[in-house]
């Protein structure tokens, strides 16, 4: 009984051995100033969960849609992230190996032969194998605080791979808005283009009648060349967001021109209500992968400070001689072991190191403080966007539908002798101007609506996983 004492201590040790370091915690909403309502009370998009997983279906857009399902399926920076994950379950694996023993095999085989005629040492084979095993016991709980970190490491790099994923989304509809704006402008300087191209020639008529001087007819020319000039922009501007679609979908340059040859206008999202913080932070997964890291750096804390006290280690070994390899098993012998090692001066580096960690564990504290600000900050300007946009575009329909009609008056006017051309020359310029404008309002609050899509955290949660996480290499 008194032999099997040592062995029944150390039992009790490793089962009823403490953790230290902090309990990782994440604060309360409420520590952080996080408000019951966001503030902007006008009409919202509809941001219930079912709409905001799949947000882009609520533009009614079919190449929209496609576009992002093409994206979230083939986008490089996805596939990055998706590798990145991989990595975070391959090293929590290893970490979880910490928990068991470890286990070696060895074997050799020697020739011993006798040299020379008369050698009275006759040739013989010699055969070894043994085996070694090792286990230290997790008697502070550093293993344990090791595991629960690179757990919540896991979870933050998969939070990431779903920040890639809606941020990919957003980027798409964002790069489209643009690409269906710019098509929209280039109709807009091809009409008045177009226009224009018909009062410069009434002006050249009357300058050849003698009705009007010279003025007026580089008036109307430079007015046409300004106009003119507008459309190698708008060219430009449509193929950047094309190549940059491309791009994002996983293909080269000019891969998805094709699908804009047809020319639609810039989809809308109906508005309605909208969640509320709190349910806009449970689901953006940059406020996740912080919250994950505060978690690990915190446990990383107990890992430190678990150098500081003695650590107990067994190791024991199974091995067998002989000149025969059927023999190995009866020719073997074996030895238990037990080391307790206790660190007694470091010069203060082990202290030093738990110090770092912590102040560690307080950056990650502050970053996920400022995560959680920005992403109401982030709803809160979205909100706001939408207001003023859908408010600046109202009216620029009037101002569109006046302009026009004063342009068609004034034109008219001109042509019976009533206005100089000055006044026909401000109302070209005015209905170029406040279409371009009525345009670009449209699109900001497209735009607007995608970035509360992005804010409130949605795009995620219906992706694909990506091809990274099964691929092999090369």
């Amino acid at each position: 009984m008194t032999s099997h004492l040592p062995l029944l201590l150390l039992s009790i040790l490793a089962l009823t051995g403490c953790t230290v370091g902090p309990k990782p915690r994440v604060p309360a909403p409420e520590s952080l100033g996080v408000p019951a309502h966001f503030q902007t009370s006008a009409a919202q998009p509809d941001t219930t969960n079912a709409l905001v997983a799949d947000w882009w279906l609520t533009f009614d857009d079919p190449v929209l849609s496609h576009l992002v399902e093409q994206a979230l399926a083939a986008n490089t920076n996805i596939d990055a992230a998706g590798a990145r994950v991989r990595q975070a379950r391959a090293a929590l694996k290893s970490t979880r190996a910490g928990w068991w023993p470890t286990l070696d095999f060895g074997m050799s085989a020697s020739r011993l032969m006798g040299v020379g005629a008369g050698a009275q040492v006759p040739d013989r084979t010699t055969y070894d194998a043994g085996f070694d095993a090792r286990y230290e016991l997790d008697l502070f709980g550093g293993q344990r605080r090791a595991v629960q970190a690179s757990t919540a490491d896991l979870a933050a790099v998969e939070a990431n791979l779903h920040s890639t994923q809606l941020t990919v989304a957003a980027e798409v509809a964002l790069n489209y808005v643009d690409a269906r704006l710019a098509q929209r402008q280039l109709e807009i300087a091809r009409a008045n283009l177009a226009a224009q191209d018909e009062t410069l020639q009434i002006v050249q008529w009357r300058t050849q009648a003698g009705l009007v001087g010279a003025l007026d007819l580089e008036q109307a020319r430079q007015l046409r060349a300004q106009t003119a000039a507008t459309v190698p922009l708008r060219e430009q501007a449509l193929s950047s967001a094309l190549n940059r679609l491309s791009v994002l979908t996983g293909s080269a340059p000019g891969t998805v021109d094709a699908v804009f040859e047809r020319v639609t206008p810039i989809p809308m999202a109906a508005a309605a209500g909208i969640s509320v913080p709190a349910e806009m932070l449970r689901r953006r997964p940059d406020v996740t992968a912080a919250e994950r890291t505060l978690i690990a750096e915190t446990a990383r804390i107990g890992v430190r400070e678990a150098d500081l006290y003695p650590s107990l280690g067994l190791s024991g070994s199974l091995s067998g001689n002989s000149s025969n390899w059927g023999d190995l098993t009866n020719a073997s012998f074996g030895s238990l072991a037990a080391g307790l090692t206790a660190p007694i001066f470091q010069g203060g580096r082990l202290r030093a190191a738990v110090e770092q960690q912590r102040a560690a564990a307080i950056q990650a504290l502050a970053v996920y403080r400022d995560t959680v600000l920005v992403a109401l900050e982030e709803s809160e300007n979205a909100l706001v966007a939408i207001s003023v946009t859908e408010r600046r575009e109202r009216e620029l329909v009037v101002a569109e539908e006046a302009a026009r009609n004063a342009t068609v008056l004034a034109r008219s006017q001109y042509q019976a002798g009533i206005i100089d051309f000055s006044n026909l020359l401000d109302a070209e310029r005015s209905l170029l101007t406040t279409e371009t404008s009525r345009a670009t309002a449209h699109a900001d609050r497209a735009a607007a609506t995608v970035q509360l899509y992005k804010a409130l955290g949605g795009g995620w949660e219906n992706a694909p996983s990506p091809r990274s996480l099964t691929s092999t290499f090369p």
